[in-house]
Order: C-alpha cells, then sequence, then structure tokens
C-alpha cells in the first residue's frame, strides 16, 4: 500500500491495533497507545486522557458491541522526523443495544517514533457529519 518503508510501517501499526480491538484482543492496545496518549471522540464530553484510559475505553466497546467489520479506507500519512500524522475514513457495522449499527467516518492519529517504535499518542475519530 505504501512505498516509503516509513509509511509502511506506521500502516502496519495502524493496522495492528486496529485488529486488536475489533477481531483481537483489545487488552493488546497497550502495544500501541502511549501512556500519555489524548483522544478526543464522539461518545464522551472531555478528551480521553492516558494510555490506560484510552484501553479501557476502546475494550468497554469491544465488550459491549459484537463487530461484525471494520475497514480502513483512502489512508494518508505525512511524516515529520520522529511523528506522523495518519488520517483515514472507516466503515464498520456491529450490534449494540439489540440493534445492527452501520457507521462511517473519519480517524486522525498523531503518532510518536520512540525507542524505533511508533506510539499513538493523539486519535479524533467521528462519523461522517449529516
Amino acid at each position: 500500500m505504501f512505498d516509503d518503508p516509513n509509511k509502511a510501517k506506521i500502516w502496519s501499526m495502524i493496522r495492528a491495533m486496529n485488529d486488536a480491538w475489533t477481531v483481537g484482543n483489545p487488552d493488546e492496545l497497550v502495544d500501541y497507545f502511549h501512556t500519555n496518549m489524548v483522544a478526543v471522540t464522539p461518545v464522551n464530553r472531555h478528551r480521553v486522557e492516558g494510555g490506560a484510559a484510552c484501553v479501557e475505553g476502546w475494550k468497554s466497546f469491544a465488550k459491549s458491541a459484537k463487530i461484525h467489520y471494520w475497514k480502513e479506507l483512502n489512508p494518508v500519512i505525512h511524516i515529520y522526523g520522529d511523528a506522523a500524522v495518519v488520517a483515514y475514513d472507516f466503515d464498520m457495522s456491529f450490534d449494540m443495544g439489540g440493534s445492527t449499527i452501520q457507521q462511517a467516518g473519519r480517524d486522525l492519529f498523531f503518532v510518536v517514533r520512540e525507542n524505533g517504535r511508533w506510539w499513538a499518542v493523539a486519535d479524533q475519530f467521528s462519523a461522517y457529519p449529516f
């Protein structure tokens, strides 16, 4: 997907991170979320602060929903030294509260390279506006 090896490595990390909470073990998010991560989500009035709190948020969703599928679409990655911005659209289907929900939107991650590996330090995602 990406010819640049650094972009390919970042995209591989994003894909593995998303696989952890959508089809794997959400506890593995500790391997991707920086201890100082911050997230702005559509379901929390205030930002979520800290990697542990972010893991718990994603884990809570994964436990309360039956995820049918998750897809990342149209990714773009811009690298700035040891930092990068990753943006993509997403499409997903899940059951929650007795209903099947189709949701599409956009996701924006800020990642940093520390000690030779990439970590998610910020995330903001939302459904497409109406």
